[in-house]
């Protein structure tokens, strides 16, 4: 890859020499570089990431490398995917507020490299929900960040050719939105090269890639998602790019950020937390997770009564884009009017979130990518049970979405599959 020659992948051994005259790094570590400290610590998919400690503090070093991690160099990625990382990151803490994303500390494009703030004692989300610890402000907080971004990210709060400029920027993360458009929305529903599950669940995968609504609803999805470029998206929103404490709640990883439907975000976002929901059965070696169930679905409730309200307060105070120009409505003294068109903005929301849930929950089961939510769970026989349950949840989501009214119908539904009422 000769575009990539200047570019070296970063170890724990070479880290400390080849950043170590970065202020960036110092200012946060302490000049001896001989004392710092490097663990090479991702999980993910993609990238590399080391935490780096010195006698003075610590630091996230995170590198793009030139292809796909978690498959290996047969899977070539370009290097820019940390510039939109980076621009995205800029965006959503002027957006959604400091304290919500990590703190940006460095960035080098030829490196492909970020040094951002160490979240400490922040863990993952997803791995607090395994454990089965009821987190007290994720669904405020969670509502919160994807009302802000969404909504200040669009033509109803950005100038127009602020938002242009921004669209033209992000446009250019093409094949990360081509990992999103093939993984997500096509490759779940044939019998597609990378694609893997449990095999106990044949049956079932067989009936799903057979059901000709859902794959038509499916690619209609993937229209939407592909041709609305309504606001800038984190495009990966999930409970794995989540940490928290008790009292904190950071979003992390935006590489996949690109403008699509603000639904996107909130459907893959909640979808992450009902799929939590089937797989605690799996669990409960060590006693009933009754209430976390009740404590995941709550949570779903919160996340988009917040969201529903947040969004409804911005369109208020906020509206000062293009779109819906209050020049139109309130001046005018017809507020009604402006609430009316307010009412058909998250009713649209509502129905393309409910679908884009559902394909989530197909991928995260059929596809590369899987959840740990359900691949934690030791016993194969009851891992395909509870994932068995989130398939036949998705699918009813997505192909019924615009029958569907009301969170609490979605939860209830959601219900009654545990039980084993849809079997």
């Amino acid at each position: 890859m000769a575009k990539n020659a200047s570019f070296e992948a970063l170890t724990v051994e070479t880290l400390p020499a080849r950043l170590g005259a970065l202020a960036a790094l110092t200012d946060q570590l302490g000049d001896d570089v001989s004392a710092w400290r490097v663990r090479e610590v991702g999980d993910g998919n993609l990238n590399l990431v080391f935490i780096v400690e010195g006698p003075a503090g610590s630091v996230v070093v995170k590198q793009a490398l030139p292809y796909v991690r978690l498959v290996g160099e047969s899977w070539p990625l370009p290097l820019k995917r940390s510039f939109f990382e980076y621009h995205a990151l800029v965006r959503q803490e002027a957006r959604a507020g400091v304290g919500t994303v990590p703190a940006v500390l460095h960035f080098d494009e030829a490196q492909a490299l970020i040094v951002m703030e160490y979240l400490t004692p922040h863990i993952i989300l997803r791995k607090e929900l395994i454990a089965g610890r009821e987190l007290p402000r994720i669904g405020v907080d969670l509502g919160l960040f994807a009302a802000r971004t969404l909504f200040r990210g669009s033509d109803l709060h950005m100038a127009a050719r602020d938002r242009k400029a921004d669209l033209a920027l992000f446009a250019d993360n093409v094949e990360l939105c081509d990992i999103t458009e093939n993984l997500v929305f096509t490759d779940p529903y044939f019998e597609a090269k990378l694609n893997h599950y449990t095999p106990a669940l044949e049956p079932l995968v067989a009936e799903l890639r057979a059901d000709r609504d859902l794959k038509v609803e499916a690619q209609r999805l993937k229209h939407l998602f592909a041709a609305n470029a309504e606001t800038l998206l984190h495009g990966d929103l999930h409970t794995g790019s989540v940490m928290v404490t008790d009292t904190n709640t950071r979003v992390i990883d935006p590489e996949f950020a690109f403008y699509g439907p603000m639904a996107f975000d909130v459907g893959m976002l909640l979808a992450n937390f009902w799929m939590s929901y089937f797989s605690q059965s799996g669990h409960e070696q060590d006693g009933s997770r009754e209430t976390m169930r009740a404590y995941l679905l709550e949570t779903v409730t919160s996340i988009w009564a917040v969201f529903r309200t947040e969004f409804s307060r911005l369109w208020r105070s906020e509206r000062t884009g293009m779109l819906y120009a209050r020049s139109l409505f309130e001046d005018r003294g017809d507020t009604l009017g402006a609430e009316q068109a307010l009412d058909r903005v998250l009713h649209d929301i509502w129905q393309d979130l409910l679908g884009f849930a559902g394909v989530e929950c197909h991928r995260r089961i059929l596809g590369l990518a899987h959840n740990a939510d359900f691949e934690t769970i030791g016993d194969e026989a009851q891992r395909a049970v509870c994932e068995a349950k989130a398939l036949r949840f998705g699918r009813h989501v997505a192909v019924n979405r615009r029958a569907i009214h009301s969170i609490e119908e979605v939860n209830a539904f959601a219900a009654l599959i545990e039980k084993g009422a849809y079997a």
